[in-house]
C-alpha cells in the first residue's frame, strides 16, 4: 500500500510513522509512505496556501490552488495506482473500525491536512472521502491522519505479528472484545476466572461471547442496536440483563 500525506508539517510525522509496528513495516517495505509539504505549490512570493474568505467571517480558509498542484504532483508520480484521496474534516464521516477495514483494501491512501479556519469548498473536488476521528476540533488535520493511518495500516497483510490478532478487536465484530488476562493467576485478591484454565475449548469461547456482550452492554449500549444479534446471542444477553440487574 501506497500512503501519501499532505501536510504543512511533515515533520510532525518523523515519529508515529517509524516507531513500533508501521514503522516496521515501513521500513520492511510493506507500506510506502512520504509527506508532502503543499506549501511549495504556493504561487505567490510569501508562499501563503490560506487567505480570507469571500463575504466575511473569522479565521483564514486553505486554498484550492495549492491542494490541486500538489494532488497533481501525486499523480504524475504515481500514474498507475488507483488513488482514494482522503480530507481531514470535522464536518466529515466519523472513522469508524469498518471505515479503516475498507480502506485497508485500497492500493494508495492520500490524506489532505488542513489548518485554518476551513477549506475553500472547491477542493473537495478532488476528494473522494471526508472523515473526522470524532466530535471536537483540532488544530490541523496531522493527527486525524495519524490516527486513520494506524488503524487502517494495521489491518494491512503481516504488518501484525499474528495475523489473526486484529480479528476479534473491539470494533471488529460489532462487539466489544470480551475482558483478557495473563501471569500471574492471582494478584491482591483479584483472581483470573477458573474457566480459562479447564482446557475446555466450547466453554471458554461461550464465556468470551458472554462476557463480550456484557461488556458492550455496560459500556456501549449503543452497539447492541446496531449489531444483529442471533437467537443464542439473544438468549445470552437476556441472562446478562437479568444478572446486571
Amino acid at each position: 500500500m501506497k500512503i501519501d500525506v499532505l501536510t504543512l508539517f511533515p515533520e510532525m510525522f518523523t515519529g508515529p510513522m517509524t516507531q513500533s509496528m508501521i514503522g516496521k513495516a515501513i521500513e520492511q517495505e510493506r507500506i510506502e509512505f512520504d509527506t508532502l509539504d503543499f506549501r511549495q505549490f504556493a504561487n505567490n512570493k510569501h508562499n501563503h496556501v490560506d487567505d480570507y474568505p469571500f463575504g466575511g467571517g473569522a479565521g483564514m480558509l486553505l486554498k484550492v490552488e495549492p491542494i490541486d498542484l500538489a494532488l497533481q504532483a501525486l499523480e504524475e508520480k504515481h500514474p498507475d495506482t488507483k488513488k482514494r484521496v482522503i480530507l481531514l474534516d470535522p464536518a466529515g464521516k466519523t472513522f469508524t473500525q469498518k471505515d479503516a477495514e475498507e480502506l485497508a483494501e485500497e492500493e494508495h491512501l492520500i490524506f489532505i491536512c488542513g489548518h485554518y479556519e476551513g477549506y475553500d469548498e472547491r477542493i473537495k473536488t478532488y476528494v473522494t472521502d471526508e472523515y473526522s476521528i470524532g466530535d471536537f476540533v483540532l488544530t490541523g488535520g496531522e493527527l486525524g491522519a495519524m490516527v486513520m493511518i494506524d488503524a487502517t495500516a494495521r489491518l494491512l497483510p503481516d504488518v501484525l505479528g499474528n495475523a489473526q490478532s486484529a480479528i476479534g478487536d473491539s470494533h471488529s465484530t460489532g462487539l466489544l472484545e470480551h475482558p483478557q488476562y495473563t501471569r500471574p493467576r492471582v494478584y491482591k485478591d483479584m483472581e483470573v476466572p477458573e474457566v480459562l484454565f479447564s482446557g475446555n475449548h466450547k466453554k471458554i469461547a461461550e464465556w468470551q461471547q458472554k462476557e463480550s456482550l456484557r461488556k458492550t452492554y455496560r459500556r456501549r449500549p449503543d452497539l447492541l442496536e446496531k449489531y444483529s444479534l442471533s437467537k443464542e446471542e439473544e438468549r445470552v444477553l437476556s441472562e446478562i440483563i437479568k444478572e446486571e440487574k
